[in-house]
């Protein structure tokens, strides 16, 4: 066990020292593996074992079946991105909820719930509502704190509401089946839409000048904002609907998806063939940049699990006769204080292969824990000092200073706080969905 915490502690070394996190879990992997080879194991060989490992765990990513459904949907995702169809739903939602208190914001949030269903990345679902509307927010008068902090938070939904390529790498990586995991999503992904809502309405009640309401729509123009954006909510319900019914993989899905999605930008004439050709090179970028995580991830899970981690940390937990909700405040604590100083996929892939073989042990439910990280996870997007989706909201907003927008997400930090206390105590958030299918 020791040998496994000098190895956590030249990771977060050489990711404080600006080492692109893929590098350095695999150079401490690799010499990770090769020391205990060698120091504990006696094996003279252990260098060539280690440096074996690199090809074999290479080539065995690149070809595994589970990830093919990672550059899907992310092709997926850039496809809707290029057919503009996230102004369309900010307006759609606008015409429902614009006339109220706060009713952009709330718009915000709705918007990004529903465009991050098909996305699937919540810096991109950030990057790309906060173009669509901030500008709509700031004609009325609204707060910064609040029109960047709805965006802000709204953002993370991507990464929690299918297709979620965080959800797809969980899944990989506990070997649990990826159908069942979105689908668990889906009702802890719309409560959190359903909480945040409630984080702007609270806002607006104790700041009215915050939030003023806008101008009501007609049943005309709420009829017209609705026919824009049927193409979107087919296309999820077809994915979704398929995977939930058994009619097809979530590969299958994925390669449909894509397919629906290519063929919206076309018949919307917004892909020409640059943005074609730019879509490709961008999502393969996105892919080669995720593979090249999960490789150095395995990398150094497969040195901490022949240091013994794992089975060391399961025994002296068990050994301790803790009470296993006790144990998941525990781990929970322990994502919290992560998020301070790391990314969404860096704390996926450091910590899930450390504590899943715990929380298995303990009889937990792997789908209600991935649930529970993933939801961990989005508090990460907005917790100081990085908060990457505050970080991402920076940079598209120079003019809004970093602390206002770090203010504006505060009440949706609360309520993912509590949504995340409501899915840890009642499993049956995550679960009720999943058994039905299975």
């Amino acid at each position: 066990m020791e040998i496994s915490l000098i190895g956590f502690a030249a990771l977060l070394f050489l990711i404080f020292a600006r080492v692109p996190l893929g590098y350095a879990m695999g150079i401490v992997g690799v010499c990770g593996f090769a020391y205990v080879q060698q120091v504990v194991f006696g094996n003279p060989r252990g260098w060539d074992a280690a440096l074996n490992m690199i090809s074999q765990v290479s080539f065995e990513t690149g070809l595994a079946y589970s990830l093919s459904v990672v550059p899907l949907f992310i092709l997926m995702g850039n496809f809707i991105t290029e057919a503009g169809l996230s102004s369309q739903l900010y307006r759609a939602s606008n015409a429902f909820l614009g006339h109220f208190k706060g009713g952009l914001a709330l718009a915000t949030v709705v918007s990004c719930g529903a465009f991050s269903a098909v996305c699937g990345s919540s810096m991109a679902t950030a990057a790309t509502m906060s173009r669509v509307a901030m500008p709509s927010m700031r004609k009325y008068k609204y707060s910064d704190g609040l029109a960047s902090g709805s965006i802000a938070a709204g953002g993370t939904l991507g990464i929690l509401i299918p297709p979620s390529v965080i959800l797809v790498v969980y899944g990989m990586i506990t070997e649990t089946d990826i159908g069942q995991l979105f689908i668990a999503g889906l009702l802890p992904g719309l409560i959190g839409i359903i909480f945040y809502m409630a984080a702007v309405s609270v806002t607006v009640h104790i700041k009215p000048e915050a939030g003023p309401a806008g101008e009501r729509s007609s049943w005309a123009e709420r009829l017209t904002a609705t026919k824009n954006v049927w193409t979107i909510c087919l296309l999820f319900f077809v994915v979704m609907g398929g995977i939930y019914s058994g009619v097809f993989t979530p590969t299958e899905a994925a390669g449909i998806g894509a397919s629906g999605a290519f063929l919206i930008a076309l018949f919307r004439r917004r892909l020409t063939f640059k943005r074609l050709v730019e879509t490709l090179v961008s999502t393969v970028r996105t892919t080669a940049m995720l593979f090249f995580l999960v490789i150095g991830a395995v990398l150094f899970s497969n040195f901490i699990n022949l240091a013994g981690l794992p089975d060391s940390l399961r025994d002296m937990v068990l050994g301790m006769e803790l009470s296993p909700f006790w144990v998941i405040v525990a781990i929970i604590g322990i994502y919290v204080l992560l998020g301070c100083v790391l990314e969404s996929m860096s704390m996926i892939l450091l910590t899930v292969p450390v504590f899943y073989p715990l929380v298995q042990a303990m009889g937990f439910d792997l789908i209600w824990f991935g649930i529970l990280v993933v939801v961990v996870t989005e508090i990460s997007l907005i917790t100081p000092p990085v908060g990457l989706n505050v970080f991402v909201l920076k940079s598209v907003l120079p003019d809004v200073k970093l602390s206002t927008i770090f203010k504006g997400v505060t009440p949706f930090w609360i309520a993912d706080i509590v949504r995340l206390l409501l899915i840890a105590t009642v499993p049956a958030i995550s679960l009720v969905l999943p058994g039905m299918v299975s």
